[in-house]
């Protein structure tokens, strides 16, 4: 981190986080922040379900709502990013304040509730991307108020699908109200149906991933790998926020919402090698959840994962530590035999079961 990227942080971190949070975006849109491009490698080349990626470390969903950024965020040094979550119908989400720093934590809690400006709006956003060496996805979700929450994923895919290179079915946010309960096993299955055959309906047939939480029981992720093996799904990512508290210091520790950041790491990271056992290399994983080093990136690949990512953790070290970890990490994969990441995914499951 330099010393204009400390200065902008300590600006921000004076600021609301939510509004620190838009200015950020800003700061992007207005070419301010410095990018490096594309960061790649021999090593660092990799396959998530049939997509070619620069680099295994892209951004999770969440930062870019609206896909407002897609292009200087694919010159930031990710591998893919992912935008969203967008529902059918715009939704302000839950009332302010609704995220929160937890600095002594290098964590963040939020209580969202999937406010966005709707599949439309975003859906005309992503046509007029430009196509590039990044895959660009989307985060499918569903309005509060629906009385078919199901069939509000199929609907985001049929708007949005034709515009993007993946898209993620996000039932593991725990911001909606029983949004947690369609990661039941009937009602995964029933949604993942009609997801699936909105897929069908697309131009080109694109990877559909699932987000899960980390507070699943061994039988639910075992089920849950069951669904996705049997469901035709391209991947699963490990995992969301978490409803846990333990162990925190932050005086916002009791704050209502989903956890992130570093603390969510081990957690996530036990999900993932479960998962990875449970579905044997069948299916690919994304890992996320508390990485904020390259040393954890290469960790969740060595737990299982194929690719990772980011977020929490550029707010208290900034956008320059999404390069350090891709760089990091090709210097890992070298250091510890490996010629490509796919050699080292699984490679170190055992420690986390």
């Amino acid at each position: 981190m330099n010393i204009a990227e400390r200065a902008g942080l300590c600006l921000l971190h004076r600021l609301d986080p939510e509004r620190a949070h838009s200015l950020s975006l800003t700061a992007l849109k207005s070419g301010l922040a410095p990018l490096p491009g594309l960061v790649t490698s021999a090593r660092l080349t990799t396959s998530l379900a049939g997509m070619l990626l620069p680099n295994p470390v892209g951004l999770a969903a969440g930062y870019d709502k609206n896909a407002i950024a897609i292009a200087p965020l694919s010159r930031a040094g990710f591998g893919f990013v992912e935008v969203g979550a967008a529902t059918p119908r715009p939704q302000p989400g839950n009332p302010r304040p609704r995220l929160f720093r937890l600095r002594e934590d290098q964590a963040a809690i939020n209580r969202f509730g999937f406010n966005n400006e709707g599949a439309e709006a975003i859906a005309a956003r992503l046509q007029a991307r430009r196509e590039g060496d990044v895959p660009v996805g989307l985060n499918l979700g569903a309005n509060k108020d629906s009385t078919d929450r199901a069939a509000d994923f199929a609907k985001v895919l049929r708007i949005c699908g034709p515009h993007v290179d993946f898209a993620t079915v996000n039932v593991s946010s725990p911001n909606t109200e029983k949004l947690r309960d369609l990661q039941g096993p009937a009602a995964l299955n029933a949604l993942l149906a009609g997801v699936m055959e909105a897929r069908a309906d697309l131009p080109r047939p694109i990877p559909i991933f699932l987000k899960i939480a980390p507070d699943l029981s061994a039988d639910e992720i075992a089920a849950i790998a069951e669904t996705a093996l049997t469901s035709g799904l391209s991947g699963i990512i490990a995992t969301n926020t978490t409803l846990s508290r333990d162990g925190l210091a932050s005086p916002h520790r009791n704050e209502t919402g989903g956890l992130s950041g570093a603390p969510l790491f081990e957690r996530s990271t036990r999900v993932l090698a479960q998962l990875s056992q449970a579905t044997a290399g069948r299916i690919p994983l994304i890992g996320v959840g508390g990485v904020g080093s390259a040393e954890q990136a290469f960790e969740k690949i060595r737990a299982g994962a194929s690719a990772v990512q980011v977020y929490t953790a550029m707010v208290y070290q900034g956008l320059s530590l999404i390069p350090g970890i891709a760089r990091g990490l090709d210097a890992l994969l070298a250091q510890n035999g490996f010629a490509s990441v796919a050699d080292a995914v699984g490679s170190g499951r055992e420690r986390w079961l």
